[in-house]
């Protein structure tokens, strides 16, 4: 654990001669507040017995930071032999901390409500355990020790604290699901390493892992992804792997998981960028994981994928693969070199390299509560080397989003997001995406769109199906497949959205946005055409105007209004805007809209005219 200093003693603390025992919630020297002689002196014993027990005679003690009230975080000094009443409580307080961690919780044991680390004896801790694992069947959950530490006070006891998740069963299947972006150069290993985690075997050394992860023939042939695949990894209440080594089938691997991992895998090859990017900014990743080869390091697109990570701020760990191909020496040159790009002024990263379980535990925390630190992993898919950590990683990591923020936007009007359309045999048209607010349940009648003429087209939910099972309510933030009532595939086109029938969409052909050029060649003026990614929507545009600037130079700043030049599209003020045009790439926020029904209007007064 990251232990810090604390001076939590000071030359007035009661030690000395002649001091005299104040009550706490009283300023010293205020004449108000001065206890009975008895307890004082009783008081002054306790606290020096403790002290003497406990603590090394320095004034720095470890610790971690206060227990806030909100979150799935709880400290306990020791659960031995709670009350009937007790025990209720505490079986309370461990569901809301469930709650708030959206079905995971971890246990500090052995740890004050201050964050102070004092450590428990090995029968004392026993204990706390056992009362822990009652609490945990009480309430439906399983526990698992993630790790034990000795707590060193130079005491003759010694004295330990104990790190526990909790992860309940899920209720009607709605299991914790996490979106992680696989980002990467071509031939960096991300397809095998995704092979190996969800498929449960080693590589042989020349991809047999990656071809069922392959959707197209010619990415068969050249080894090569071209397309976004997703794959699945669970982990049941226990904290065990669960994948197709075991399980036939997605539905069992979703039946028997309480949380998943969903990786989407892109593309590392430049010629695919768009793809890439569209996954990126479509899909709404809650992580980015960037691979690296040992043998090759920093090279192609990996800076470039970086740099978006960064720009559409997802945060990113790194794992660096195909270690056995290499010495020792030559991972540790390409860390280094890693070290170095992330401790750039334009990252301001920490980089954290995760060698052992006890790492892997605090990477996983500190990551989801600090966006600076990113954690870096080396292994092999061959022979497997440092793979458990990467899975330990994966298992503790916590959603970013707490069940406040969740239930906020469920309360919100329904919005899915049309990412993939499909046509299924005896199915009919099927749409895949993300819901990114409200509730969409079997039967509900929605509107999608927007057309090319800025229309809105009615039309039914028959089924929904979550990572390839059938799922009877999907929530804000999942994704998703929707099957169509009788509905024509030739109306659909990937950018739409499908809302709620009260809901008035904002669409618009041209907005304004607030930017910032990455790199340009020459000069970035007006009718300069650039292909503009915001959310789901893909779309080339023209630059009609730049405010207060003639042109933009690499690394300015301007408001800037963009035209799309094929169709209207649904967009948001606030949304994230990432521009490309061969080399020039450039991301900013959308700040303004011009609605599609003030447009007309000058449209027609033109033609009017």
């Amino acid at each position: 654990m990251d232990a810090r200093a604390s001076e939590l003693f000071g030359s007035g603390n009661g030690h000395g001669s002649g001091s005299q025992c104040v009550a706490s919630n009283v300023k010293p020297g205020s004449g108000f507040g001065v206890a009975p002689k008895k307890a004082c002196v009783k008081n002054k014993k306790i606290a020096k017995a403790r002290f003497m027990s406990n603590f090394k005679p320095s004034n720095n003690i470890p610790y971690l930071p206060p227990e806030a009230e909100e979150g799935n975080i709880e400290y306990k000094l020791k659960l031995v032999n709670p009350t009937q009443y007790r025990f209720e409580h505490l079986a309370t307080q461990m569901k809301w901390r469930l709650q708030e961690g959206r079905g995971e919780a971890v246990y500090q044991i052995g740890v004050e409500d201050n964050g102070m680390l004092v450590g428990l004896s090995e029968e004392d801790l026993r204990t706390s355990l056992r009362t822990l694992h009652m609490l945990a069947e009480k309430v439906g959950a399983d526990i698992t020790v993630l790790r034990e530490s000795d707590v060193d006070y130079d005491s003759d006891v010694s004295r330990k604290i104990a790190e526990v998740l909790i992860r309940k069963v899920p209720d009607d299947q709605q299991f914790l699901d996490l979106r992680v972006a696989v980002l990467g150069n071509v031939d960096s290993g991300k397809s095998t390493l995704l092979g190996v985690l969800t498929q449960g075997e080693l590589d042989n050394g020349r991809g047999r892992t990656r071809l069922n992860l392959f959707r197209h023939l010619h990415e068969i042939q050249t080894g090569r992804t071209s397309s976004i695949s997703f794959e699945i990894l669970g982990f049941n209440t226990k904290g065990e792997v669960v994948n197709y080594s075991e399980s036939r089938t997605a539905e069992e691997i979703c039946e028997r998981a309480s949380k998943m991992i969903t990786f989407i895998d892109l593309a590392g090859h430049h010629k695919y960028l768009k793809t890439t990017i569209f996954g990126l900014t479509s899909y709404c990743p809650d992580f980015a994981m960037l691979v690296v080869s040992a043998n090759t390091g920093i090279a192609g697109t990996t800076r470039e994928h970086l740099g978006l990570a960064m720009a559409l701020k997802v945060p990113i760990f790194i794992v660096i693969s195909k270690v056995d191909l290499c010495t020792r020496t030559t991972v540790e040159r390409t860390v280094r070199q890693l070290e170095r790009v992330l401790k750039q002024p334009g990252c301001n990263k920490v980089p954290m390299v995760v060698s052992s379980t006890d790492d892997a535990v605090a990477a996983a925390q500190q990551f989801a509560q600090s966006p600076t630190v990113t954690p870096i992993f080396t292994l092999s898919s061959v022979s497997g080397e440092s793979l458990d950590l990467l899975k330990v990683f994966f298992n503790i990591i916590p959603p970013l989003s707490n069940s406040k923020e969740q239930e906020e936007l469920m309360q919100q009007l329904t919005e899915f997001q049309v990412d993939e359309i499909y046509t299924v045999p005896e199915v009919g048209t099927v749409v895949g995406g993300t819901l990114y607010s409200g509730i969409c349940r079997e039967g509900d009648d929605l509107v999608v769109g927007p057309t090319d003429s800025g229309q809105f087209h009615k039309l039914t939910i028959g089924s929904i199906q979550r990572n390839r099972s059938g799922c009877r309510v999907l929530r804000a933030g999942q994704a998703a497949t929707l099957a169509l009532v009788n509905f024509d595939r030739s109306l659909l086109r990937k950018g739409m959205v499908m809302v709620s029938p009260e809901m008035d969409p904002t669409i618009c052909w041209m907005f304004e946005a607030e930017i910032v050029l990455l790199f340009h060649a020459k000069t970035f003026h007006k009718g300069f055409q650039v292909t503009v990614h915001i959310g789901n929507v893909r779309q080339t545009a023209t630059v009609e105007a730049v405010y207060g600037k003639e042109e933009l130079r690499t690394g300015e700043k301007a408001v800037v209004l963009f035209k799309f030049i094929k169709h209207p599209e649904y967009l948001k003020v606030g949304a994230k805007v990432l521009f490309r045009e061969g080399v020039t790439k450039g991301v900013g926020q959308v700040t303004k809209l011009q609605p599609i029904a003030q447009y007309q209007l000058s449209q027609s007064e033109y033609d009017d005219a």
